[in-house]
């Protein structure tokens, strides 16, 4: 993601709010996000605040985690992908390993550097698809009043302190129809301000891919994006005919297959109908 620009962050208190309210201006043109939630993401990061991010699948969670570190000057971010670990120790701790010439040896993990590095905007992606050890591991991270990382389970283990500046944005798929999610444990929410990412209505999705592919032409690029939103909009009915809704990141790779020359129908077919059941009805 890159932004517009990035600003250094000033130390006055009535510097740093004007920095907040005036940082709509940094925000990617490619990221659909009204302007309070911005704002307001910008402030949790240069507040050191912990925000969780919710919203469907695709629906720019992450990138806009990563656009609000990247317009701030002299931030650093890490991102770490909770949803593809398998060992949350080794990833979030390090670790043990036996040195012929050191005996036993700690190799700490990334995290554990990057918990140390002030001003670091850390990315903890689909903390929902997170094994619960790391949940467990994470609890005194991410509490304010805590905010150090106990390198081993034994009492008198040493600890990190997590440095002056760091804060954490993490993304949530929260729904039974996201795969492999688990419950969020509300001692973990509760470490979290909550910002719910907006679904892109047809129009705003339209001038999206337009944005992106001018070259395509606009009108079957609006035909994409009402195809996606009436998937959502009938899974937000009472009795939905469909089993799945089709997210903005779907919308996109259809626009990236019409630019490469695909038709809508060839670009359907890759794209669209492996989500839906075959076998005939309203699914069809």
């Amino acid at each position: 993601v890159v932004p517009t620009s990035s600003v250094d962050v000033p130390n006055g208190h009535q510097e740093v709010v004007n920095f907040i309210h005036s940082s709509y201006s940094l925000k990617p043109q490619g990221l659909m996000m009204n302007e309070l939630k911005w704002k307001y993401l910008i402030r949790s990061a240069v507040r050191g605040k912990n925000i969780l991010m919710t919203g469907p699948a695709g629906c720019g969670k992450t990138m806009a985690a990563k656009a609000a570190a990247n317009s701030i000057e002299g931030y650093n971010m890490e991102i770490f992908n909770l949803g593809s670990t398998q060992d949350p120790r080794a990833t979030l701790i390090g670790n043990t390993q036996f040195d012929t010439k050191q005996g036993t040896v700690f190799n700490p993990s990334p995290f554990v550097k990057a918990i140390q590095t002030p001003n670091t905007v850390i990315v903890l992606d689909e903390i929902s698809r997170a094994h619960p050890e790391a949940h467990n591991i994470l609890m005194t991270v991410l509490d304010a009043g805590q905010r150090y990382l106990r390198l081993d389970e034994a009492a008198d283990s040493p600890v990190v302190k997590v440095a002056d500046g760091v804060s954490f944005i993490a993304s949530a798929n929260i729904g039974n129809e996201y795969t492999s999610t688990r419950q969020l444990d509300r001692a973990i929410v509760d470490r979290f301000t909550i910002i719910e990412m907006d679904t892109l209505t047809s129009d705003e999705e339209s001038s999206l891919l337009q944005m992106m592919y001018p070259s395509v032409d606009a009108g079957v690029l609006t035909n994409v994006a009402q195809i996606t939103s009436m998937t959502r909009n009938d899974l937000k009915k009472e009795t939905p005919t469909l089993s799945n809704s089709l997210s903005t990141r779907t919308a996109v790779e259809i626009g990236s297959l019409l630019y490469d020359g695909f038709s809508l129908a060839e670009a359907a077919e890759i794209t669209i109908y492996p989500l839906f059941d075959d076998a005939g009805g309203a699914q069809s």
